[in-house]
């Protein structure tokens, strides 16, 4: 017996990826260039692909704001969550706001930003969704850093975090439910590296999952495009029945003396249907588009009519859980010390594996070599003082 029946079907509707090229910024109000051309793919866009089906939704990049400023020249923490980066609501949110409110439309983004309500002095890889009426409707962090990203996690100050929001799935893997769009859940990059942050937001009972952005060789270890983040997003689609919309950042300049940008996610955007079927695809990341129909009733017929390919339906939980009684990464790194430098934070990774050695998960190799390890320097506050110059020099 149905227990539950939704008060309004939801009609489908058109999905749109951007992929746009992006300007490293030395302060935050240089977003306002990488906005501008945020709005101008939005206007082509949707009149060009709204002629198939009403656009409700406009998933934006990871870096398409900022870019990587702090990943290319690790920069002290604080530093640049002082100088680079924003709150949300602001000023950037704001413009994106009324392009939402002019095509009535969704608008899914990520951005670094600060949290303050949270903590001072910290910035987190933050995605959010905004609604057409403008309205900030979802906010949430990413839960797991890929090894040369500078942002501050939950995990990482997690005393703090489960104070204020509490310690279940909510608190770490928000899903927005909506009577228009479905439920819409939240990564970014290197979360889906990880597939219980895509079954966190299953189980929360999300239907579109957005994972925007990841760079090379990730994209292109494979043929004939999208490398291992393709495969992942696949899995992800089809293990939990739901949709993924992943847009990638566009070719970068590093700062305004690079003569040409520099694609560091190779392009491969793509939609995945709730079968773990590829819907829309785009190989170049230059200022381009994937779009997509999303049928959400669809979905849920498929989930609450299917006996075999719903998996979440018989999954035994009690097998699984003392897999993640023991920890791993430690928690609460960042909560009294800022967050360190790349070859700091190397050595924490060492560690990590050197517990997984003495478990017994890894089983060591029979010679050891020299592994993967940071080759730039860190930029201290006194060097990052003459690397602004490179704003200011006429090109």
């Amino acid at each position: 017996m149905v227990k539950k029946i939704q008060k309004n079907a939801v009609a489908p509707y058109l999905a749109i990826g951007l992929s746009t090229i992006v300007h490293g910024i030395s302060q935050r109000s240089q977003i306002r260039k990488n906005l501008d051309i945020i709005e101008e793919s939005i206007h082509a866009s949707i009149n060009i692909s709204n002629i198939n089906m009403p656009v409700k939704v406009v998933a934006l990049a990871e870096g398409s704001l900022t870019g990587f400023t702090d990943e290319i020249f690790d920069l002290p923490h604080v530093l640049a969550a002082n100088e680079l980066f924003i709150e949300i609501p602001g000023e950037e949110t704001g413009r994106l706001a009324k392009l939402a409110q002019e095509y009535e439309t969704y608008i899914i983004g990520q951005c670094k930003a600060r949290w303050p309500e949270v903590i001072h002095d910290r910035y987190f890889n933050t995605m959010f969704v905004i609604d057409p009426s403008g309205q900030i409707v979802h906010k949430a962090a990413k839960n797991h850093l890929w090894c040369r990203e500078r942002s501050c996690t939950p995990h990482d100050i997690y005393d703090r975090w489960t104070e204020l929001y509490g310690d279940n799935i909510d608190a770490f893997f928000p899903v927005l439910k909506t009577a228009d769009i479905g439920n819409i859940g939240t990564i970014c990059c290197s979360d889906g590296e990880y597939p219980e942050a895509v079954r966190a937001l299953a189980f929360n009972g999300a239907e579109v999952v957005y994972r925007p952005s990841e760079a090379m060789p990730m994209t292109g270890n494979g043929y004939p495009g999208g490398g291992g983040w393709m495969i992942q997003n696949r899995g992800h689609a089809q293990f939990n029945s739901l949709y993924m919309i992943c847009p990638n950042v566009g070719p970068v300049f590093a700062h305004p003396q690079i003569q040409y940008p520099f694609d560091v996610g190779g392009g491969n955007s793509h939609i995945v249907d709730y079968m773990g079927n590829i819907i829309s695809y785009s190989a170049s990341g230059n200022n381009t588009m994937v779009a997509a129909i999303i049928d959400i009733e669809a979905l849920r017929q498929f989930r609450v009519m299917n006996l075999n390919s719903n998996w979440t339906k018989d999954l035994r939980t009690e097998l699984f859980q003392r897999m993640y009684e023991k920890p791993i990464h430690p928690k609460n790194l960042w909560l009294k010390e800022e967050p360190k430098h790349h070859d700091e934070v190397d050595e924490i990774y060492r560690k990590n594996i050197q517990i997984l050695l003495e478990r017994g998960t890894y089983t060591a190799p029979f010679s050891q070599f020299q592994g993967a390890r940071n080759q730039s320097p860190p930029v201290t506050e006194e060097k990052w003082a003459d690397i602004k110059n490179l704003w200011d020099i006429p090109k």
